[in-house]
């Protein structure tokens, strides 16, 4: 129990930066979508989906590989550290070259060639998240989880001043002193005042993360072949991982039926998208904290029912977000615009598809414990066939919900997959019972609440009352837990 605390204290700080963070970004999400008309906000989708695929690419499974091999008494921690930074620092150097030298190319093949300037912002904002990622992980594996969040806090709040700054003042500065503000402003820029913002704070970002590398730097050619053999499959886990998170945002562009404003489908399906990663947020925080925790604790004598014991949390922290976010949705759906609420019926099906990705991470600790990362390739593999064929036979069918539904059907069979693998290899005893009633409770109330006909605020205070009757359940299920979790 003590260790479960110390898990979700070390969830709380990195929630400091993600949650916190991600939620001041969040908030720009009705700037975007009051600011900019769908078609231009699908531009902004479609071009990040691209950036968070790449950004796997180019760190290809390096981070995970730093966590384990930093844990292995045999191996210098410097040794570790150099030798996996210098590799990333190599292929970053060569993707700069590559990506620059053919951006207006892939801008000609994308239809940005008119803007290949937000290309240049794009690559340069992968190179530097690629750069950050060791140096990220070993604030994480030494348990510096304040200057982590501190570091991720900046970079947020450069991004979001920024934002504000040539999105809502200069506009307004605009009117009452042009010639001033022209010197720094040009309202024809628009949209690419997103990309330019985001590429300003990765570059402080990565500033304040150069004490990190006073170090004495290392080679050590034999390391960095365990550490390549244990992280390529661990890349192909991510690449396919983001083909099944961005996929469908770049599918919706090519597949949508004919008719459609292609680019305003993918921004209102990118703006809904949204309002589901509040699930997104906490799995993101957790993930922080857990992956080094988990190979922390992987020599302890109890190690199995600790893990157990984390995912029966994590499931039942996840069914509150569900249920909060679903039962107050008439006050979330505000915070994009309402030329964007089209696409909100999608946003029950994305909150329990990120669930269930939550859940697969936590059954991911027994591949990685074992090295037989290449099942987890495997898995992910199957998962992004899935995603490529359900996409191409749904979204031509029923739009962005097809994208929807693909996304929730391809991270439940990676979950059951990865579940029955695990059980044959590393054998861990979940509470099942426990997990699978908080996780069908939980959405049985909601779809219970969807019969709820009343005013605003007579269906507020009986979707509150819904929500504090499941909580006082769980109290009343887990209580002597909590007791010696409060106690340790």
């Amino acid at each position: 129990m003590s260790a479960i605390k110390k898990l979700a204290s070390q969830t709380v700080v990195y929630g400091l930066s993600s949650i916190v963070g991600r939620l001041l970004n969040y908030l720009l999400v009705p700037l975007y979508t009051n600011t900019f008309l769908p078609a231009q906000y699908g531009i902004v989708t479609e071009l990040y989906a691209y950036v968070s695929f790449l950004a796997v690419v180019m760190t290809y499974g390096m981070e995970t590989a730093y966590f384990r091999y930093s844990q292995k008494d045999n191996i210098s921690k410097n040794a570790v550290f150099s030798t996996s930074f210098l590799s990333i620092l190599s292929t970053t150097t060569l993707f700069l070259i590559v990506a620059l030298g053919y951006s207006q190319s892939i801008a000609n093949f994308l239809n940005y060639q008119q803007n290949v300037w937000y290309l240049w912002c794009m690559i340069f904002i992968i190179a530097i998240d690629a750069l950050t990622a060791i140096p990220f992980a070993k604030l994480r594996a030494e348990n510096k989880a304040l200057k982590f969040a501190g570091i991720r806090l900046i970079n947020i709040f450069v991004n979001i001043f920024l934002n504000l700054f040539f999105i809502v003042l200069c506009p307004i500065w605009e009117k009452s002193n042009p010639e001033l503000v022209h010197h720094f402003y040009n309202a024809n820029i628009g949209i690419g005042y997103i990309f330019i913002s985001n590429l300003v704070a990765s570059f402080v970002m990565l500033i304040l993360l150069l004490p990190e590398l006073k170090i004495k730097f290392e080679f050590d050619k034999e390391l960095w072949k365990e550490l390549i053999k244990y992280a390529l499959p661990l890349l192909f886990v991510g690449l396919a991982g983001m083909v099944n998170e961005t996929a469908d945002r770049i599918m919706l562009k090519y597949w949508l039926p004919p008719g459609k404003d292609v680019m305003a489908e993918t921004g209102i399906y990118g703006a809904c998208y949204k309002i589901s990663i509040i699930m997104t947020i906490f799995i993101q925080t957790f993930r922080y904290a857990a992956e080094p925790f988990f190979f922390n604790h992987s020599k302890q004598t109890d190690a199995r029912q600790l893990y157990a014991d984390v995912m029966k949390y994590f499931v039942i922290a996840c069914s509150i977000i569900f249920l909060m976010t679903m039962l107050y949705l008439d006050i979330v759906k505000f915070f994009i615009g309402k030329k964007y609420w089209a696409g909100l019926p999608i946003v029950p099906v994305l909150l329990v598809a990120n669930w269930f990705l939550g859940i697969y991470f936590n059954l991911t600790v027994w591949y990685k414990l074992t090295n037989k990362t290449h099942y987890g390739a495997a898995i992910s593999l199957m998962g992004a066939i899935i995603t490529i064929i359900f996409n191409i036979l749904l979204i031509p069918r029923f739009g962005y919900y097809g994208a929807a539904w693909t996304t929730l059907i391809c991270y439940a069979t990676m979950m059951l997959l990865s579940y029955f693998q695990g059980q044959v290899h590393f054998r861990i005893n979940y509470d099942l019972k426990k997990i699978l009633g908080y996780l069908l409770l939980s959405i049985l109330l909601y779809w219970v609440s969807t019969f709820v006909e009343a005013s605003f605020n007579v269906k507020m205070i009986v979707n509150t009352s819904i929500v504090m009757i499941y909580i006082g359940f769980i109290v009343l299920v887990e209580y002597k837990n909590f007791i010696k979790l409060k106690n340790e």
